[in-house]
C-alpha cells in the first residue's frame, strides 16, 4: 500500500464502521430519528451508521419502537446479539464479523451493553476511527464518550452523516482522514 511504501508522511482515509450508542439517558424519540437518518439517508457512504449499541436499561422500549419506525421508511436488516434478538421481530443473529463490518447497505449490527464504559470499550474495539455518536441527555456521559472514543469525529445527539467535508464547510471532500498524524477528519479542496 501507499502507506507502507511511502518515504514521507501520507494522509490515509479509511472505511467507516460508524456506531451510534443510545445511552440510558437518551431521548428515545431523538435517538430513533438519529438512527433512521444515519442508516437510511444514504447507506452506501462511509459516514452511514453500521452499528447500533444500546444500553440495557432502555433496550426493551427502544429496539421494538426503532424497528417499527425504521420499517416505515426502509427495510433494514438488523443483525443482533442474543439480547437484542429477543426484542426485535425481524432481526437475525449477528455473526462475530458483523460487528466489524462496513456494510454499505441497509444492514446494521446491534449490541446491547450494561454500561457506558462497556459501550466505549465495544466501540473502540470495532471502530474504524471514522465517526461515532452518542445519544444522551446527560452532559457528563456525553463528555466521557467524547474523551474516550477514538474517532476522527465524535458526535453528541447528532447523526454520523454530518462527517462530510462539504457539510463542515471545507468545500469538495477528498476523504475522511482516520489517522492521528497530520489532518484528522473530513478534508476538502
Amino acid at each position: 500500500t501507499v502507506k507502507e511504501k511511502a518515504k514521507v508522511p501520507v494522509i490515509e482515509t479509511g472505511v467507516g464502521n460508524c456506531h451510534i450508542y443510545v445511552d440510558k439517558y437518551a431521548n428515545l424519540d431523538m435517538a430513533t430519528q438519529i438512527v433512521i437518518n444515519a442508516k437510511t439517508q444514504r447507506p452506501s457512504v462511509c459516514n452511514a451508521a453500521e452499528s447500533l449499541v444500546v444500553h440495557a436499561d432502555i433496550v426493551e422500549e427502544f429496539l421494538p419502537n426503532l424497528e417499527k419506525a425504521i420499517s416505515k421508511i426502509q427495510s433494514v436488516e438488523f443483525r443482533a446479539d442474543e439480547r437484542a434478538l429477543k426484542l426485535m421481530e425481524k432481526a437475525v443473529p449477528a455473526l462475530p464479523e458483523d460487528f466489524a463490518t462496513e456494510f454499505l447497505d441497509y444492514i446494521m449490527s446491534v449490541k446491547v451493553v450494561d454500561s457506558l464504559d462497556e459501550a466505549i470499550n465495544w466501540i473502540n474495539t470495532y471502530t474504524t476511527s471514522h465517526s461515532e455518536a452518542i445519544v444522551t441527555q446527560d452532559i457528563s456521559r456525553a463528555e466521557q464518550f467524547q474523551d474516550d472514543v477514538d474517532a476522527a469525529a465524535v458526535y453528541v445527539n447528532a447523526s454520523t452523516r454530518f462527517t462530510d467535508g462539504f457539510v463542515f464547510g471545507l468545500g469538495a471532500e477528498i476523504g475522511i482522514s482516520t489517522q492521528k498524524m497530520h489532518a484528522r477528519g473530513p478534508m476538502g479542496l
